[in-house]
């Protein structure tokens, strides 16, 4: 191991940090400057997206990581990960055998930044409020297993469950749970812009430029109560256009931590330097990346097709071109490391073989080649993308069964085509809610599914995901979780493609780093300190 790199192995589901020393010179920053962090996450308000930071609209990892700092969520996923823990409850718990009553106690004296208490009210408010708007983002499905939201006084909130679900409390910690003041959020309607008002560690200024936030500045709530302890009075997150220039800034001390998306090749030249300001920490990933098919259009309506392109696929070329050791091929929607996994799809198909795809086709009685777009976003989820879609797009053509041309497209341009269906084969990637295995398979799977897919297994709707939620004891759970990850692969609707382990750089001046980011690429900025480099 690299002395300038830190690496967090998974070890029984925990994040456990294993450090080692640090070299380098001083950054010459001062214990009271604010901790600038970089970001490639764009953050752009819209005529289609008018509402990107409202915790009842928004569902990607960039603006829950704004909304984890300043919306507080009645339970909070620990320091390295495990069972959540209450945060702006003083205790929660399933009060039934069923699991489909949950209550919470609020601690005492909370208030939002503003000084307004916060009250069980607030919570049922914000809650309901979340699941009444129901955004075309599909976030509101996190709750879907909630009936009604019960207050008893100013203190007490208590959740009735149409039926058991053993991972609620997870679903509590997520940012669409957060509690938001009445007066600043309409009960009806979503709120424009960029402004965030919460209870959370801290409160957040925005700088924007035309329709992006370009700045945030996060500063300490000194009315915050919670399990939180920021190691910081304040925090700056910075967007910038790409890695390139993220990591310019890094090296120039201009700013003290990136994060993501970094590139292969900026990692590897982390990962192999000695010396230097600069420190690289290496943690477990449940990040996936997949293709999406929408099954109604005419290209993929066949499961043929599907299938054949899943024979074809070479994902241990592809990682090993664009990726390295940076990520791992997957045969499964459930990552490796999360109870439940199953190599589905390498079982079902093995290794890649033109032969078996042609006659898949052939008894399909579809010609080749079958001409297909293949869509990815190209400012999202790192400069890689396009290089992947390159090869995605050489190894399908080089089979002789397909005729595919890629199109990139700005997220902002992506996430609403893709909604509305006009994309018939499209790249995405999917930083997990929770770590658990349901979390992989409801929000592509379940009613009012995130991706708006037209496929639909009553089956696994019915049936094999409410099953997996009534086990408390989710290595039980796996059983049903296995069946959905082999439908998975006989249908195809969706094609998992690899799974990555996440990064994040700092100065050497900064402490915290190694909790900074969870398992579920959630930043965790009140764990930066700035201390002594050395």
């Amino acid at each position: 191991m690299n002395r300038k790199t830190l690496v967090l192995p998974a070890v029984a589901g925990l994040l456990t940090p294993v450090l080692a020393a640090c070299g380098g010179s001083d950054s010459g920053s001062k214990s009271s400057d604010a901790i600038v962090v970089g970001t490639t996450d764009r953050f752009t308000a819209s005529k289609e997206i008018p509402a990107p930071i409202d915790p009842a609209y928004a569902y990607d990892v960039g603006t829950w990581n704004i909304l984890r700092q300043t919306v507080q969520t009645l339970m909070v996923q620990p320091r390295g990960d495990g069972e959540p823990e209450p945060e702006a409850a003083e205790s929660c718990g399933f009060t039934d055998t069923g699991n489909e009553r949950y209550a919470c106690t609020l601690r005492s004296g909370l208030k939002f930044a503003d000084g307004d208490p916060v009250t069980a009210a607030d919570v049922k408010y914000s809650i309901d409020r979340a699941r009444a708007i129901k955004a075309d983002s599909s976030v509101f499905s996190l709750l879907s297993t909630i009936d009604t939201v019960e207050t008893r006084g100013d203190s007490e909130v208590i959740f009735h469950l149409k039926t058991a679900d053993a991972t609620f409390p997870f679903k509590l910690s997520t940012p669409v749970a957060g509690i938001v003041n009445p007066k600043n959020y309409d009960k009806d309607k979503l709120r424009d812009g960029f402004a965030v008002d919460g209870s959370g560690p801290y409160t957040m200024q925005a700088q924007v430029q035309g329709d992006q936030l370009v700045k945030a500045t996060f500063t300490k709530n000194p009315n915050y109560k919670g399990m939180l302890a920021p190691k910081n009075d304040k925090v700056v997150l910075q967007a910038f256009d790409d890695a390139e220039t993220m990591g310019a800034a890094l090296e120039k001390g201009d700013i003290d931590v990136m994060t993501r998306s970094m590139s292969p090749d900026q990692i590897h030249k982390l990962q192999n330097e000695s010396g230097g300001k600069v420190r690289l920490v290496e943690m477990p990933g449940l990040e996936i990346r997949y293709l999406a098919f929408n099954t109604d259009a005419s290209s993929m309506k066949s499961k043929a097709v599907r299938e054949a392109m899943a024979q074809v696929i070479d994902r241990g070329e592809l990682v090993s071109k664009v990726y390295g050791t940076q990520a791992q091929p997957l045969f499964s929607l459930v990552p490796a490391t999360i109870t439940g996994h199953s190599n589905s799809f390498f079982n079902k198909y093995g290794e890649p073989s033109v032969s078996k795809a042609r006659t898949l086709l052939e008894k399909a009685a579809i010609a080749a080649p079958v001409r297909v777009t293949l869509h990815y976003t190209t400012d999202h989820y790192g400069s890689a993308t396009a290089k992947e879609f390159e090869v995605l797009k050489k190894q399908l053509n080089d089979s002789g069964l397909f005729d595919v041309s890629i199109e990139g497209h700005d997220w902002k341009e992506f996430v609403p085509a893709e909604r509305k269906g006009d994309y018939d084969v499209w790249g995405m990637g999917w930083f997990p809610d929770f770590p658990d295995a349901d979390n992989y398979v409801s929000p592509f799977l379940d009613k009012d599914n995130f991706l708006k897919s037209p496929y639909s297994n009553p089956d696994i709707i019915n049936n094999l995901i409410p099953q997996s939620r009534r086990e408390a004891d989710r290595l039980t759970a796996s059983k049903n979780i296995n069946t959905i990850q082999d439908i998975v692969a006989d249908d195809v609707p969706l094609l998992p493609i690899w799974q990555g382990k996440q990064y994040l750089a700092t100065r050497d001046d900064i402490t915290g780093g190694e909790y900074a980011m969870n398992s579920s690429s959630t930043l965790q900025l009140w764990e930066l300190g700035r201390g002594i480099s050395g």
